[in-house]
């Protein structure tokens, strides 16, 4: 059953996640370290380019900050691979440079969020919200941070720092900060968990209706309808998320949504990771968990960039135990489609002498 819904779940990825890149970043990055201090105002001359590894969910990320002009002892962060996607939409080196450049100058006249007076530490109780991350992925980031276990996953928090109608501005919650603020894990999950539904509210939809608001103009009606055979609304997958569709995938941590829909169906759930951003939730009555984890597992490695996967496995909700499990236990757990090599085992009267 779970082969059904390939279509729609590929067009949801392929569509809200964007293309991958390609081409060579090796090469790229090698550029970028030489010549990006070139593309800088004269006052950043002097200034030493070190190349600094920055943990993010699911990868170490390659930043590049100055040093040493006297009057700023560090630089904001620019990321090498955010300069390359640019690289690559433009087919354009020198605008990917100077591009790259504009937003370190400009980076530079503000004040770094680290070096905000007393970290407004008053406040920032009210804006500390929790985000969901793969653990096998995320081990050395973890061990930086208060986090807490669930499933396969782990929870770490943030402090939103600036929310408008445009964006959200956030940093991550260290050992360090979490000092600062005077919190332990057990403090940030209780502010967390009424936070995030305040500032983050939680939002169920049928992925049907949002593929037909989204691309009903631009998609064919005869394909539409192909690709949305079969899917009833007894069969519809539904999307949950947050209102503001990012880093919404701990919204299936709010267990009355959970069981409303549930209710709805008048069945249990199975929940697939589609993303950070979102999980996507269907009745147990019309799909088998190992062949949705496989579907997971497939559309993750083909549409979802690294850095937004959540996890290969599916998650069952029990509506009259309350109660969110997994329902799997598949050996592809690595996120980046890997395989652990198997430790060779040999007999030892064989060895060659």
């Amino acid at each position: 059953m779970g082969l059904a819904y390939a279509p729609a779940f590929s067009i949801w990825r392929k569509s809200f996640m964007g293309k991958s890149l390609i081409g060579n970043y090796e090469m790229f990055k090698e550029i970028v370290i030489e010549t990006l201090k070139d593309y800088l105002p004269e006052a950043y001359q002097d200034m030493e380019m070190k190349l600094v590894p920055v943990k993010r969910v699911n990868k170490v990320k390659d930043g590049i900050c100055f040093f040493g002009d006297g009057s700023i002892s560090a630089s904001p962060t620019i990321y090498i691979d955010d300069m390359y996607a640019y690289y690559q939409e433009t087919q354009s080196l020198d605008a990917a440079l100077r591009s790259g450049a504009e937003f370190m100058a400009e980076a530079m006249e503000r004040p770094d969020v680290r070096e905000l007076p007393d970290l407004n530490l008053a406040r920032a109780k009210d804006n500390i919200v929790f985000q969901l991350v793969n653990t096998m992925h995320n081990g050395e980031m973890l061990a930086e941070m208060p986090s807490r276990q669930f499933q396969d996953l782990s929870i770490i928090y943030k402090w939103i720092v600036e929310m408008d109608d445009n964006a959200v501005k956030s940093a991550p919650v260290t050992n360090a900060l979490a000092g600062k603020l005077g919190m332990d894990e057990g403090e940030l999950f209780a502010c967390a968990m009424e936070n995030t539904k305040r500032l983050l509210p939680p939002v169920v939809r049928r992925l049907d209706e949002m593929m037909k608001e989204a691309f009903g103009e631009g998609l064919d009606p005869e394909m539409m309808e192909l690709v949305l055979e079969g899917i009833t609304p007894e069969r519809a997958l539904w999307v949950i998320s947050n209102t503001r569709g990012i880093n919404g995938a701990g919204t299936m941590l709010y267990e009355p949504e959970l069981h409303k829909l549930a209710e709805g169906l008048g069945s249990d759930l199975y929940i697939l990771p589609s993303s950070v951003h979102e999980v996507l939730a269907v009745s147990t009555d019309v799909g088998d968990p190992e062949e949705l984890a496989g579907l997971v597992a497939q559309v993750n490695l083909a549409e979802v960039p690294m850095e937004d996967r959540l996890s290969n496995q599916v998650y069952h909700y029990d509506k009259d135990l309350r109660r969110l499990t997994l329902a799997t236990d598949t050996p592809n757990k690595r996120l980046d489609g890997m395989v652990a090599e198997a430790r060779a085992v040999y007999d030892a009267a064989r060895r060659p002498r």
